[in-house]
């Protein structure tokens, strides 16, 4: 089996409208290192893999799965057809600049301690997607994040830990967590932790990929010398960023928002469960569930 350096998995779901830029974006920046490109499309309709066969060569491959597997399982069915030496997860929704992906791999090989790195991703108004620069979603960050605390003292240690909106977007540095859409690993280190864990559906799995790779004494990178563009929500439909862009349904706004507040209650009792109170634990749980009720109200 031949190797190469990266293997960039994209995992899809209606993606018909971007997938095809994303993949053009990778061909013609990626110009140091050997690549594949592995299309694991959870799509029921043929749109997106009309699309994606304009591209089909012996780098690009494309799985179509039976049914909407969610973002995990998507992931892990590509895995293991990797040949790699580092794995790219990829949004359909993103576009990669010139030097990204070559300089994120040059990175890595120059960082043996790094379990998972990610470039400045940012949003089409050029801010930075605060999904790919997290702290660990402990309760008290939950609150100060919910409550708007850290919009207030963004500056602030004590209330800015949800997003680490206190430490330089404009440096390279450590973080606890990064996005699905851009997420660079070395394919030895997935193998040893464990890839994606599908108990997450849809959201939250980048979140536990990235705490059981910190447990494991791996360090997490935010490399800000290099950018891609992430549109943000085009599937779900429920990010204010591409609310003027999305084709989502209602059912598939709700259906999104469902998975959205399932994965926080997957991930608080996966890891947090047995760390804190009885009482602090029930009051997360409702908060949650009240949360989800409220978010589903809202859509129309």
């Amino acid at each position: 089996m031949k190797k190469v350096d990266v293997s960039i998995i994209i995992v899809t779901f209606n993606s018909e409208d971007t997938i095809a830029n994303c993949i053009k974006a990778v061909e013609e920046t990626v110009k140091k290192h050997s690549f594949e490109i592995i299309v694991s499309d959870n799509s029921q309709n043929s749109e997106t893999e009309k699309v994606v066969s304009e591209f089909l060569d012996e780098n690009t491959s494309y799985i179509h799965n039976k049914e909407n597997l969610g973002f995990s399982k998507g992931n892990n069915v590509a895995v293991k057809k990797a040949k790699g030496k580092y794995v790219l997860f990829l949004n359909p929704d993103t576009v990669v600049y010139e030097k990204t992906i070559d300089g994120m791999l040059d990175f890595m090989e120059e960082h043996d301690d790094c379990g998972a790195s990610t470039c400045f991703v940012e949003l089409p108004d050029g801010e930075l997607d605060d999904a790919s620069h997290r702290g660990f979603p402990t309760p008290w960050r939950a609150l100060s994040h919910f409550s708007g605390l850290s919009k207030v003292f963004k500056k602030s240690r004590l209330f800015g830990g949800y997003n680490l909106s206190y430490l330089d977007v404009k440096t390279t540095h450590e973080i606890e967590s990064l996005a699905g859409a851009f997420m660079l690993v070395p394919f030895d280190l997935g193998e040893k932790v464990g890839w994606w864990d599908e108990d997450f559906f849809f959201y939250g799995e980048d979140l536990d990929f990235c705490y059981r790779k910190k447990k494991s004494g791996y360090r997490i990178y935010f490399v800000s010398d290099f950018k891609a563009l992430h549109l943000k929500g085009l599937s779900s439909g429920i990010k204010s960023v591409s609310k003027d862009m999305t084709k989502a349904t209602i059912e598939t706004k709700k259906w999104a928002t469902r998975h959205r507040f399932n994965a926080m209650e997957i991930f608080y009792n996966k890891h947090y469960k047995k760390v804190y109170p009885k009482i602090l634990t029930s009051i997360v749980l409702i908060g949650i569930k009240l949360k989800k009720h409220l978010a589903l109200r809202s859509i129309k």
